[in-house]
């Protein structure tokens, strides 16, 4: 099956962390401090590559990581920078934040490579730290935290023109002889019942045609495989509507266009919308004397602005002028592609979701607010807390990560006691 959809586990790489260490040499029995830096956090990339058309490279892989940076070391050695992850994706392919459905990325126009998420910076090591009153500082600065997000990807062709209809119209057949009259044609095939795009070479210029598989009614609410490949048509400027004028399988081509616009607006209501050209297929079966179903055709739709070609897609016979027409269309449209714009940003929005930390008022004691994190562990496990110096970066460390400002919110007030892993603080504010 055409794999065009994916939802996968996305985490950037965790900072390294500062290193403690001190100079040791002969003859140096003081020596200074000389802990490194740690190494930055590894990003999250996501590349177009020209050779892909699915995903389904994320079909059997759950969860893609950068690799995290390297801890600072002595002698002021910088811990090494994590390696970036660097993921592939057909051109088309919309990347959304999984559970809100917001754009994050469209990979696709002059969009071919872009950082979705970005590790985390390396922590400073003590030799940051040193004072002329403070020489030895036992204490550096933790890696900042990785972020993970779970993202879902959705491919969406880059066409110019739909070509829709219910099923066994014609619509491929229409596209095989339009391949076959023209050499310079390339066709890029997928799979069977997958989206099969086109590229018409005309005098004048080409464009790419995109041959929707067959929908039903109800397609926009998930029935029958509609629902699967809609999705490809919202970047077309151009549709072509292709109906059975003949009516071979009983089915009335009038109806069968009001019934597909109907899809499309229950769909994207701006979908009906898109400028159209009905085809009205098979016109070299039509033996009916009684009514002409393309001038039927006509006498609904061409008042609309919608023009009808009679073509058949067997013979050929109109292919020529509704192409021309088609071309024409386009030249008088916007040339700029359908790219859908940024609706979520996780540098922004993962900050505020994944405070990493919590501050409760205690339930059981009066007076007591408790603070938890795994950077705040592991900042207290570095800091020298005894010192001045030390008590001070730990409480900058406190308002930078914002914990101050929650403490305040849940109504602190001075002389109030703060826990932390069995440490205890009295709040006075400055």
């Amino acid at each position: 099956m055409f794999a065009d959809r994916a939802r996968i586990i996305i985490r950037s790489g965790k900072g390294g962390d500062g290193h403690v260490s001190f100079r040791r040499e002969l003859f140096v029995p003081d020596g200074g401090p000389d802990g490194g830096d740690g190494g930055k956090g590894g990003d999250v990339i996501f590349e177009v590559d020209d050779g892909l058309n699915t995903l389904v490279d994320f079909r059997h892989r759950r969860k893609f990581s950068a690799q995290d940076g390297q801890e600072g070391g002595k002698r002021r050695c910088h811990g090494k920078n994590g390696s970036d992850i660097i993921l592939k994706v057909p051109e088309g392919t919309v990347i959304k934040e999984a559970q809100s459905g917001q754009v994050i990325a469209d990979m696709s126009g002059e969009n071919r490579r872009q950082i979705i998420l970005t590790g985390g910076r390396g922590g400073n090591g003590n030799m940051h730290y040193a004072t002329s009153t403070m020489q030895a500082p036992k204490y550096a600065q933790p890696g900042q935290e990785s972020k993970e997000l779970e993202v879902f990807l959705e491919l969406k062709v880059i066409a110019d023109v739909g070509l829709v209809g219910f099923p066994n119209v014609g619509k491929s057949t229409l596209l095989s002889r339009v391949t076959n009259a023209t050499p310079k044609i390339a066709n890029y095939h997928f799979t069977t019942l997958s989206p099969n795009l086109g590229v018409v070479d005309l005098d004048g210029g080409g464009f790419v045609i995109a041959d929707i598989p067959g929908l039903i009614e109800g397609a926009s609410e998930g029935v029958g495989l509609g629902h699967e490949f809609l999705r490809h048509i919202e970047r077309t400027r151009v549709m072509i509507h292709m109906v059975d004028a003949a009516s071979v399988e009983g089915r009335d081509p009038v109806d069968d266009i009001l019934k597909i616009n109907a899809e499309l607006e229950a769909y994207k209501e701006e979908l009906a919308k898109r400028p159209q050209v009905i085809a009205a297929n098979k016109i070299d079966a039509i033996y009916s004397e009684e009514e002409d179903p393309v001038q039927r055709l006509r006498e609904v739709f061409e008042p609309q602005g919608i023009p009808v070609f009679a073509i058949s897609a067997v013979s050929g016979q109109g292919l020529k002028e509704l192409l021309y027409h088609v071309q024409q269309m386009l030249r008088e449209l916007p040339q700029e592609r359908i790219v859908f714009e940024q609706e979520y940003d996780p540098e922004v929005q993962l900050v505020g979701e994944n405070l990493p930390f919590t501050v409760q008022k205690s339930e059981e004691e009066a007076r007591v607010y408790i603070v938890e994190g795994p950077r705040i562990e592991k900042m207290l496990g570095y800091t020298n807390l005894e010192s001045e110096k030390g008590f001070r970066f730990f409480q900058n460390f406190l308002k930078d990560l914002g914990i101050l400002e929650q403490l305040e919110m849940l109504g602190i007030e001075d002389g109030d006691t703060v826990k932390m892993y069995g440490l205890q603080f009295d709040y006075y504010k400055e």
